[in-house]
């Protein structure tokens, strides 16, 4: 009897259904692009990025607080700079310290500093030896591993996470690739653009400077990396944060939380001559 009663009901129904508009059923989400190709084309674009940088200066902002073991800070410290780069090497001039601006004497002396490093960078040389070579992101990517891709959004704009971990056995050219070997976390890709969009990771191992006689930073210390779109045309850092447990030297134990800030972004070029300022010049619209 309850199936008899069922049958009318389930008659009346599929009709309804079937005349909804097409929109009021959820549409299927498209499937994710291979991902070793993908992997490909963000590695190529963020080293394509690191190369167009190099028409870019911004400011940064980066502040140092010193916690306590409750995580309450006790000393808080600011360093405001300006960044260019000269032929893949990052220069940055510091202006601001502590909310100050530098006085003639400290202005001086980092004017002199950044002439030698400008004239260091454009003198040609041989090949950069791969341990002196500045981190970058796209160097990050060829020693991490990713797994269990799937669709975010971040920034309101739709991405593709993918949980990450260093790779024990990359090969790495100083210490700061053998730090990403610890890495564990996640990024978002910016479907779009195939940039990366926001990084997110922590230290799954304490990682040893000289086996721990110089420095050791504490397993659970994390950092987060944020790139955006400047000007509608190109991605450039945007944001680092982190909270970070170290040991120095044995002996002093810090729990340190960091931010830097980036902004104003502009096009510049940079003259430099011998003996004299080293300057960024902001390039004249046409």
């Amino acid at each position: 009897m309850l199936s008899f009663r069922f049958f009318p009901l389930a008659a009346l129904l599929l009709p309804l259904l079937s005349a909804l508009p097409a929109q009021a059923q959820q549409p299927a989400s498209p499937p994710l692009p291979a991902i070793p190709q993908l992997m490909h084309e963000v590695e190529e674009h963020q080293k394509a990025l690191e190369k167009v940088v190099e028409n870019y200066t911004y400011n940064s902002l980066q502040t140092t607080q010193d916690l306590d073991a409750s995580g309450q800070v006790k000393k808080t410290e600011t360093k405001e700079h300006e960044v260019f780069f000269v032929h893949g090497r990052q220069i940055m001039r510091l202006v601001k310290k502590d909310g100050k601006p530098l006085d003639d004497q400290d202005q001086q002396k980092e004017t002199e500093r950044v002439t030698k490093q400008v004239e260091k960078a454009e003198k040609p040389e041989p090949e950069q030896p791969k341990e002196d070579q500045d981190l970058n992101v796209s160097r990050m990517l060829e020693i991490i591993d990713v797994r269990n891709p799937r669709r975010g959004s971040y920034r309101g704009r739709p991405t593709i996470l993918f949980d990450v971990m260093g790779r024990k056995d990359a090969k790495t050219h100083n210490l700061g690739e053998e730090a990403f070997k610890k890495f564990q976390g996640t990024v978002w890709i910016d479907e779009a653009d195939r940039q990366i969009a926001h990084i997110d990771v922590t230290f799954r191992d304490n990682f040893h400077v000289a086996g721990g006689l110089v420095l050791n930073i504490e397993k659970g210390s994390r950092f987060s990396f944020d790139q955006a779109p400047v000007n509608g045309e190109i991605w450039l850092p945007s944001a680092t944060e982190g909270t970070v447990q170290l040991r120095l030297f044995m002996v002093k134990n810090m729990l340190q939380r960091f931010t830097e800030r980036d902004y104003d972004f502009k096009r510049f070029h940079v003259e430099a001559e011998q003996g004299k300022e080293s300057r960024v010049v902001p390039e004249k619209k046409p």
